[in-house]
């Protein structure tokens, strides 16, 4: 098991009651999940709202854990994730400015993530949870394609974000959200209604931001769906994309071309970058500039070939672990990347022989969320984007807090 597996009982001190552990306060039970719901629907539009409604559950989540006294279980990749947060603390101490690189590693705090969800989406909960992304995430889609089509955000330099505060962040949560809809479209027969009625919504939303690495993402992680399904679908994959290549509008069509055209300023950017982080990683092998320092470092080491005179990050997760925080946090996102993909595999196979089952999708869209990460990740730090990060972390997790009782029985009496 990749979950620690927890009684669903407990003794309530003084009581003589043998309960449901989360019936021990039921009330504060429900607000909590009330709280994690909003911060999953909110992060689509708001960080602010998100991250308080996350602060709120995560302080219901401890005053449940102080009154029974029950430690929440963590999948096996919660713990290369402790190892992260850790090596990100010790590159910041050697960091050429440790004030500066302690500053953002206040998102490790995010990785609590984990265990809240384990503990708040157990069971049955886990759908709701699917249920709130797939609904928020389609409003949030519609938003942008509203932006596109009729308040004339159609170009590079203005792409629709929807309520977020950038492209990036806003392209890279409607490609998760393409995932769970596809998810539940070809492993959830019963359930395919609504997200059928979001994909068109969503996918135009991600065409039209005009971001390569989401579109990147999105299309490996379907693709993976497709092939965990019956590798046959895969086969529909090219066609959707001919689809949406002969229907775009020439903006787009210009775009998606670009992707395959080296006398383009970005790619020959990226390039660039690549080659400004290797340099990086050759000086700074261990730990690293430090967290925040990409963009004081970068103009010492800007290849000549470089077309921006200065950037915030390197645009390749790996890469830009390794140039800001060293090749040991490279190995222990690493550690972190192979074992959560392993036991999502691991956890997949063993609901590939049921049948239809919630867990089955749970299991496979986190896997397609992985994918696309991955994916999309070798042309944009998104492991650094707050809101991405936050519903990454969520959907992974979700198959793990699927295994757990839901705690629908009532309470009994002890004899």
């Amino acid at each position: 098991m990749s979950a620690r597996s927890i009684p669903a009982t407990d003794v309530v001190p003084g009581s003589g009651d043998v309960v449901p552990t989360a019936f021990a306060a039921p009330g504060l039970d429900r607000a909590t999940l009330a709280l994690f719901l909003a911060f999953v629907g909110t992060l689509h539009f708001s960080i602010v709202i998100s991250q308080a409604c996350l602060a709120a559950a995560l302080v219901g989540a401890a005053i449940q854990i102080a009154r029974t006294r029950e430690w929440p279980a963590v999948p096996a990749f919660a713990w290369p994730l402790v190892a992260y947060a850790v090596a990100s603390l010790v590159s910041a101490a050697f960091s050429m400015d440790p004030a500066a690189s302690f500053q953002p590693l206040k998102k490790l705090f995010l990785f609590l993530i984990v265990p809240l969800a384990v503990h708040v989406a157990r069971g049955r909960r886990a759908s709701s949870v699917i249920d709130v992304t797939l609904t928020l995430g389609g409003i949030s889609a519609l938003v942008g394609v509203i932006q596109y089509g009729v308040l004339e955000y159609n170009f590079l330099g203005q792409r629709p974000h929807g309520l977020l505060g950038h492209y990036m962040t806003y392209s890279g949560l409607v490609m998760l959200v393409i995932c769970v809809a596809v998810g539940r479209l070809v492993f959830s027969p019963g359930q395919r209604t609504w997200p059928g009625l979001l994909m068109p919504a969503l996918v135009m939303a991600l065409a039209v931001t005009f971001t390569r690495s989401a579109w990147v993402g999105a299309c490996v992680g379907v693709g993976l769906l497709f092939l965990l399904r019956d590798f046959r679908l895969v086969a529909v994959l090219p066609i959707v994309v001919a689809l949406v290549f002969a229907l775009a509008p020439d903006g787009l069509t210009k775009r998606m071309m670009s992707m395959f055209d080296l006398r383009d300023p970005t790619n020959r950017d990226r390039v660039a970058m690549l080659e400004t982080g290797v340099a990086i990683i050759r000086d700074h092998p261990l730990t690293g500039v430090g967290p925040n320092m990409i963009e004081r470092v970068y103009p010492q080491y800007r290849r000549p070939d470089a077309v921006q005179k200065v950037n915030p990050h390197l645009h390749n997760v790996p890469l830009q672990i390794a140039a800001e925080r060293g090749l040991v946090t490279l190995a222990t996102w690493l550690w972190f990347v192979v074992v959560l993909a392993r036991e999502l595999w691991r956890l997949y196979r063993r609901q590939a022989g049921a049948g239809w089952t919630g867990e089955r999708m749970l299991a496979a869209t986190a896997l397609a969320a992985v994918a696309a990460m991955l994916s999309a990740g070798m042309f944009e730090h998104n492991f650094g984007d707050s809101e991405f990060l936050m519903l990454f972390l969520v959907l992974v997790t979700l198959p793990f807090a699927a295994l757990r009782p839901d705690d629908q029985a009532p309470a009994t009496r002890a004899a």
